[in-house]
């Protein structure tokens, strides 16, 4: 199928140190440019970010920093870019909330000009959500066939979902549960222990503030201190705590981090 454009549409995705748009950097850029007279033009690199790679975002790309030492800076091939994008419209997935910011930060970092305010912008993820509804009447007629009916009511929500939790196991039984990078980190049985580490297992406290990393430890899950162990952020920070018990927080998160603070003190 062919897409109608008056303009070029370049389609491209970012791979970074991590998610934090004023202080990560992009480590790998791929752009498909795709003409009106249907052309298709590519242009990708594996960029040197200028600061380490955390191993927890090698984890997601395979990028070290080895791989990329001698790899360009963006800002060697910031121009290129700039010129290849100019006169197009941008799309991607996700790119709303992360992809074109972060571009967006690289270019002002190196005095590119990148003006996305004139260019149309598509987000395939956007498409998705509004056509593939993540609600439980979407998942009731996707698992049994059938139409909600009485939807936002308490008792016609609670007996969907107890169809839907069965046809869901009915279905995936006995299949492996990947990640991103097709790597298996469980499967589905018919377990409740096993559904529970599947579901919900790295969670600390109930509204997700702070969650275990894949050492078992307990870091925070939200602003300046994201990914840091918790304790640790205590010992560098203390009033940290303080804030987050004077702050609107949910009572379940000031237990649990007294609960560790507490901990903490008694090592």
């Amino acid at each position: 199928m062919k897409l109608n454009l008056r303009n070029p549409l370049c389609i491209f995705d970012l791979e970074t140190t991590g998610t934090n748009i004023t202080q990560d950097r992009i480590l790998e850029i791929a752009v498909v440019k795709m003409m009106p007279n249907g052309e298709i033009l590519r242009k990708a690199n594996v960029l040197n970010p200028t600061i380490p790679i955390p191993a927890e975002s090698t984890v997601f790309h395979g990028l070290r920093d080895e791989d990329v030492k001698d790899k360009p800076t963006f800002k060697e091939v910031a121009k290129d870019y700039a010129r290849f994008m100019e006169g197009a419209d941008l799309a991607g997935f996700n790119v709303m909330k992360f992809d074109i910011p972060m571009l967006v930060e690289e270019f002002l970092r190196c005095d590119v000009e990148f003006d996305y305010s004139r260019k149309k912008i598509i987000d395939a993820q956007k498409i998705f959500h509004l056509m593939e509804k993540r609600t439980l009447a979407a998942a009731y007629r996707f698992y049994t066939h059938k139409e909600l009916v009485n939807s936002h009511t308490a008792e016609a929500d609670t007996e969907a979902t107890m169809e839907v939790l069965l046809a869901q196991i009915e279905r995936y039984d006995g299949k492996d549960v990947t990640d991103s990078l097709e790597r298996k980190i469980g499967e589905i049985r018919n377990d409740v222990d096993v559904l529970s580490k599947l579901t919900s297992s790295d969670l600390v406290d109930l509204a997700g503030r702070m969650i275990l990393n894949d050492k078992g430890q307990e870091v925070f899950n939200f602003g300046k201190h994201k990914n840091k162990v918790v304790t640790a952020v205590f010992k560098e920070e203390p009033s940290y705590y303080d804030w987050m018990m004077n702050g609107d927080f949910p009572m379940d998160t000031k237990r649990k981090l007294t609960e560790i603070k507490l901990r903490s003190f008694r090592k």
